[in-house]
């Protein structure tokens, strides 16, 4: 490994390392507005020059190997005229915006101006301008200041793997632009708002509504998908006004979806705010006290094995272990987490796990990708897939809906069929899977989420296992979910207990009037129709499907406004810490269910917070690990069963529309418009 010397301190690097890095890790500050360390190196700004003993003149020190015996120097007087010289030419065109910019407070140009600037400027000749380009309803362009970093180009390119935004011109004629200025498609682009460092490129919901000193900042966890992505809620008074990522490079590095980011105002419409009883055909305000009440009347006419509940897809683990315990204390077995009626539990923990880890992408070196649509169901997961296709030696096969991936893949096949072919090793991707060292399996929901997803199921354990994919250090099987609650409620056993119904047995007995009473948690996306004259209760956030068809409504928090475990894909269990408070009469939803149970005769165990989650980690030990990824323990046998040849569909069908927030939400509304109108060949500009 080369030593150099920088400052008078001498460091060892890794080979390949920059100067830059090398810098650092003495720890002297470099400046920079081009370089970033997930993305290519570009050398573009020309601000992290240094001294470099015998060179003639400053280097780039982003762009520059690192090598033995090298002597630089980064605070001397030669290093400090260079930089100062760099950020006049930078702020030759840069227009004085800071007062109107939306990256005022959090912009890099201010902050190094003030440190390695000038207080005046020798230009007086006229500046710059150029016209703002049209890149869709989520980012904003004034590219009058931009400085041609490039790092949204680098971006798009590179990491969301849909070049759609370039550069035109040459020198100061040079102008950052999509092509034809059509709107930008992926569903990873918000983030090249905070990639780039000065105000070219913001937030366009976001507008001119808060400065970045007037918000209250938390960290929590993100529950648009299973992934779990570290999010930063900033939020003014009881309102949420953003959504910005955290880094956690086990998980979503510093990427956060487009669903994730610019979800929030789907928090502030469709709320509910207090309960609702129906009467006469019509739903009415009530009192919690009269809500309760309606509830009890029903509960003590009906009977246990005439009782059910659905948790949905955004449940946190707090709510459905008290949903759970209290169905329990009423005596029904009729409850499940599985909205969609994907196939799987109770065959142990390993198999409806991620069990690689979102980082253990990048150390496989094949791919099966099964009923799924990564980029659609997990943007940032399918940015992590990509980045591992790029190094090479990654050949990446998909069974079921043919789709864009942003990297190349082999289709293999529609369904089942294809399946049973790699299974019985006929196939000729069955042996690339033989010969690789750690070969990767990804079952999406779409293949599980069908009558014979159990078999789909066994059948994906017997392909990893013939291909060597599970050893002592390495297991290849993952299960790809998209709800965020979904892997919790695995955990919990939120599941049919012994002689208990599923989601879709539930509906059944509905519609035929065998369940009388039906609890739902949150459950949106199940058939109401097929509830038939159940009496239905829904706990929720919005007045979505599963509140237009309940007889009472009770409001409850939102994830933004509770702090709750969410369990992620891979099994990783992760706080949401509360950054607002629930609107009007809202409450908690563990709360709501511990107040219900007082007034049902059946008190739970549990006071506070604090008793609940004690009684959380009694059924489910995972929980008392937060942030890592445990251990799932053996992954059952594989075998091959009988399938339906139907082809496998992947789960997600409209990205800007999987939940109750989204579907409020008007941004993702435009989003969603916008992609219909791209299906037909218009463009961001005439849509």
């Amino acid at each position: 490994m080369p030593k150099l010397t920088v400052d008078g301190i001498e460091v060892e690097v890794e080979q390949g390392a920059t100067v830059l890095q090398a810098c650092e890790d003495a720890g002297a500050e470099i400046p920079r507005f081009c370089y970033h360390e997930r993305l290519s190196i570009a050398g573009n700004c020309r601000m992290c020059l240094v001294e470099m003993e015998r060179s003639p003149k400053p280097v780039a020190s982003c762009a520059m190997p690192a090598a033995d015996g090298m002597v630089i120097r980064t605070n001397t007087e030669y290093v400090k005229r260079a930089r100062e010289g760099v950020m006049e030419f930078l702020l030759i065109n840069h227009p004085l915006d800071c007062p109107i910019c939306d990256q005022g407070g959090e912009c890099d140009l201010q902050d190094q101006a003030m440190a390695y600037g000038v207080d005046t400027s020798r230009f007086d000749e006229n500046k710059r301008a150029v016209e703002d380009k049209e890149m869709g309803p989520l980012v904003k362009t004034i590219m009058t200041r931009c400085i041609h970093c490039t790092r949204c180009v680098r971006f798009v390119t590179e990491v969301a793997g849909v070049p759609e935004i370039g550069a035109i011109g040459r020198g100061e004629d040079m102008e950052i632009t999509t092509y034809l200025e059509k709107a930008l498609t992926s569903e990873l682009q918000g983030n090249v708002i905070d990639l780039c460092p000065v105000g070219a490129l913001t937030s366009k919901p976001y507008a001119f509504t808060a400065r970045p000193w007037e918000l209250r900042k938390t960290e929590t966890i993100d529950v648009m998908d299973a992934v779990g992505s570290n999010i930063r809620v900033d939020a003014r008074g009881s309102e949420v006004m953003r959504v910005m990522p955290r880094n956690n490079d086990d998980v979503n590095e510093e990427w956060i979806s487009d669903k994730t980011r610019f979800i929030w105002d789907g928090l502030r419409t469709q709320r509910l705010d207090k309960p609702y009883v129906r009467e006469n055909g019509k739903l009415r305000p009530a009192s919690w006290q009269e809500a309760f009440a309606k509830i009890a009347e029903k509960v003590k006419a009906s009977a246990p094995e005439k009782m059910a509940a659905i948790a949905g897809d955004l449940a946190c683990a707090e709510s459905m272990k008290a949903l759970k315990d209290l169905m329990g204390a009423l005596g029904s077995a009729n409850m499940d987490c599985r909205q969609d009626g994907a196939k799987i539990g109770g065959k142990g923990r390993a198999a409806y796990l991620f069990n690689s880890g979102i980082a253990g992408i990048e150390e496989a070196d094949a791919l099966l990708i099964v009923g799924s649509n990564p980029r659609l169901e997990a943007p940032v997961l399918n940015a992590r897939i990509r980045k591992r296709w790029l190094e090479g030696g990654f050949p990446v096969g998909l069974i079921g809906e043919d789709a864009d991936l942003t990297y190349d893949k082999e289709y293999l096949g529609a369904g089942a069929q294809t399946l049973k072919e790699i299974a019985d090793g006929t196939h000729p991707f069955a042996r690339i899977l033989q010969v690789a060292e750690k070969p990767m399996l990804i079952l999406g929901q779409g293949a599980l989420a069908r009558p014979d997803g159990e078999a789909v199921l066994e059948t994906c354990i017997g392909i990893i296992r013939a291909a060597g994919g599970v050893s002592a250090d390495w297991n290849g099987f993952n299960v790809l979910h998209t709800a965020a609650a979904r892997v919790g409620g695995l955990d919990l056993g939120f599941l049919p207990g012994e002689g208990g119904k599923d989601t879709n047995a539930i509906l059944e007995g509905a519609s035929a009037g065998e369940i009388d009473f039906v609890y739902l948690l949150g459950a949106d996306e199940i058939d109401t129709a097929r509830l038939g004259n159940a009496f239905v209760v829904y706990q929720g956030t919005h007045g979505d499907r599963g509140a237009h068809r309940a007889d009472v409504i009770l409001p409850g928090a939102a994830y933004t406004e509770k702090s709750a475990h969410w369990v992620n894909t891979e099994g990783r269990v992760q706080l949401g810490e509360r950054a607002a408070f629930p609107p009007g009469d809202a409450r908690e939803d563990w709360a709501i269910l511990r107040a219900l149970s007082e007034v049902l005769d059946q008190k739970l165990p549990y006071d506070n917070l604090s008793q609940l989650r004690a009684a959380l980690c009694g059924d489910a030990p995972s929980f008392e690990m937060r942030d890592v990824q445990p251990q799932a323990g053996d992954l059952p046998q594989g075998g091959t069963r009988e399938m339906a040849d139907a082809p496998f569909h992947a789960a997600v069908r409209d990205f800007y529309f999987t939940n109750p927030i989204a579907r409020a939400s008007k941004v993702m509304a435009e989003c969603a418009a916008l992609q219909s109108v791209q299906g037909e060949g218009a463009t961001g500009t005439n849509g």
